[in-house]
């Protein structure tokens, strides 16, 4: 995965606004925990898409 630093520290989670933390091939939320996919190095933000905590 190959996200530009500037984006990272600008985008939020769009359900609950906090951090996204980077992990694997994924974004994560460090507050609800929705996982957010990242297809050809452009997240997807999009909570339908978004993986439920376990």
């Amino acid at each position: 995965m190959n996200l530009d630093p500037a984006l990272l520290a600008i985008i939020v989670c769009p359900a609950c606004r906090s951090d996204l933390a980077v992990q694997e091939e994924e974004l994560v939320c460090t507050s609800c925990g929705l996982a957010y996919p990242v297809r050809d190095d452009i997240p997807v933000l999009l909570v339908d898409e978004a993986r439920k905590p376990a």
